[in-house]
């Protein structure tokens, strides 16, 4: 039995983002039989505040499903700056140095926070074992593309700290190959590469369509869902414009937004007077795969800069759900290039609130089309979106970590 110990400031009861990963891979390991620990943050996400269950602590040590896991308090930004962002990663990394585990067989960081890559690397340089990052999101894209004010002007730092963060790593997961040129650019060997893609995490529906339907009050609207972040690099504002388009010659089209983030409350705020857009509250596992089942069209939107910074985790419940997308992305992304293999979705520009409803307008009066884009996602997650494979991928990664390196591989 080995004791591995991830660092990373998401985990669980965060329901969303990239905590269920980390989540379920540490419990999967614990219950191949590893010793698993992990030092993560106070959860906050997708609100961006802690929650009412962990505040007024600095620390807290606590067992969940076999895994131990470390908590350590750190700054929450209420929005999203530069500045913000720099207090929620210096205070994490901080905090994080503080914490004392016993001496692992090995370390996994898990990006996008770089304060849990860099603890991935100095825990391991500290017991002399070998460590590896899980890569869910590109902290240097994400700085120039996300939209954040003064971005671009840290850009450049900021992937000089990732460089770091990945320079010894024996291996580095990626859960997109369009991640990997700019893990070359950054002196990261393709061999030292490993395709890692998400599964999906979300239960099967028990309630039907109807139900769920009458429940949130849909009725015989045509309901455009987009579930999940409410965030800068989302851009749900073309969102806005479209519902707004909308109201003047398709009425029983309503936009319902679901979920939280950083954006909500100004994008509520800039909804007032739009009868036709709908938000919702973060859901429970269940609720939230049978709103998705029940919806007419699930969006996926992101702003127009964002090219290669990430790839949106909720893709893999929209697959499953077996309802047809439309996604307002760039042409040239990483977004764009996943959702062509998933043959899901029809694609608009994004920032092109016209052409997003012309899409949705063209599904709603064509349920034949509507139909296979639905059958196509929801075969996509049956053939490459089980968790069974994804779970194994990753305990075959982290187990990968503990043989004897490479007498070929150059240190760096």
């Amino acid at each position: 039995m080995s004791h591995i110990l991830f660092a990373g400031i998401n985990y669980w009861p965060e329901l969303s983002g990239i905590s269920p990963y980390t989540t379920g891979l540490a419990e999967y390991l614990a219950n191949c039989g590893h010793r698993v620990t992990v030092i993560t943050g106070f959860p906050h996400y997708p609100s961006w505040s802690v929650d009412p269950a962990y505040r007024g602590e600095l620390r807290r040590k606590e067992t969940i499903a076999g895994v131990e896991v470390i908590r350590r308090r750190h700054y929450v930004p209420s929005h999203q700056s530069v500045v913000g962002r720099g207090l929620y990663e210096v205070t994490f990394f901080a905090h994080g140095l503080l914490s004392r585990p016993d001496p692992p067989d090995v370390v996994i960081g898990v990006t996008p926070s770089l304060s849990g890559g860099a603890l991935a690397r100095i825990f391991a340089a500290r017991w002399h074992v070998p460590y590896g990052l899980i890569v869910q999101d590109l902290m240097g894209r994400a700085a120039k593309q996300s939209g954040m004010a003064a971005g671009g002007l840290v850009a450049g730092g900021v992937s000089r700290l990732e460089a770091w963060t990945v320079g010894r790593a024996r291996a580095v997961g990626v859960v997109s190959p369009s991640f990997v040129p700019y893990l070359r650019s950054l002196g990261v060997r393709s061999s030292r590469i490993v395709d890692l893609p998400n599964w999906n995490v979300r239960p099967a529906v028990a309630a039907s369509a109807a139900e769920t339907r009458e429940r949130l009050g849909w009725g015989q609207n045509h309901i455009v869902l987009h579930a999940g972040n409410m965030g800068l690099k989302q851009g749900l504002e073309q969102v806005l414009e479209a519902a707004r388009i909308s109201a003047m010659s398709e009425p029983l089209i309503r936009f319902v937004l679901l979920g939280d983030g950083n954006q909500r409350a100004q994008l509520q705020r800039a909804a007032t007077g739009l009868a036709n857009v709908q938000f919702l509250p973060s859901q429970s596992d269940d609720d939230y795969a049978a709103a998705l089942a029940a919806a007419d069209v699930l969006l996926l939107c992101q702003r127009a800069s964002v090219a290669d910074m990430s790839l949106p985790s909720k893709l893999t419940s929209y697959c499953a759900a077996g309802r047809p997308i439309v996604a307002a992305v760039r042409g040239d992304g990483a977004t764009y290039r996943e959702i062509q293999r998933t043959g899901a979705a029809l694609a608009v520009p994004a920032g092109d609130p016209e052409a997003l409803l012309d899409a949705i307008t063209c599904l709603r009066d064509d349920p034949a089309e509507s139909a296979r884009l639905g059958a196509a996602g929801a075969s996509y997650a049956a053939t490459a979106l089980g968790s069974t494979e994804g779970l194994e991928r990753g305990r075959k990664f982290v187990e990968g970590l503990l043989a004897p390196a490479s007498p070929r591989e150059p240190a760096r």
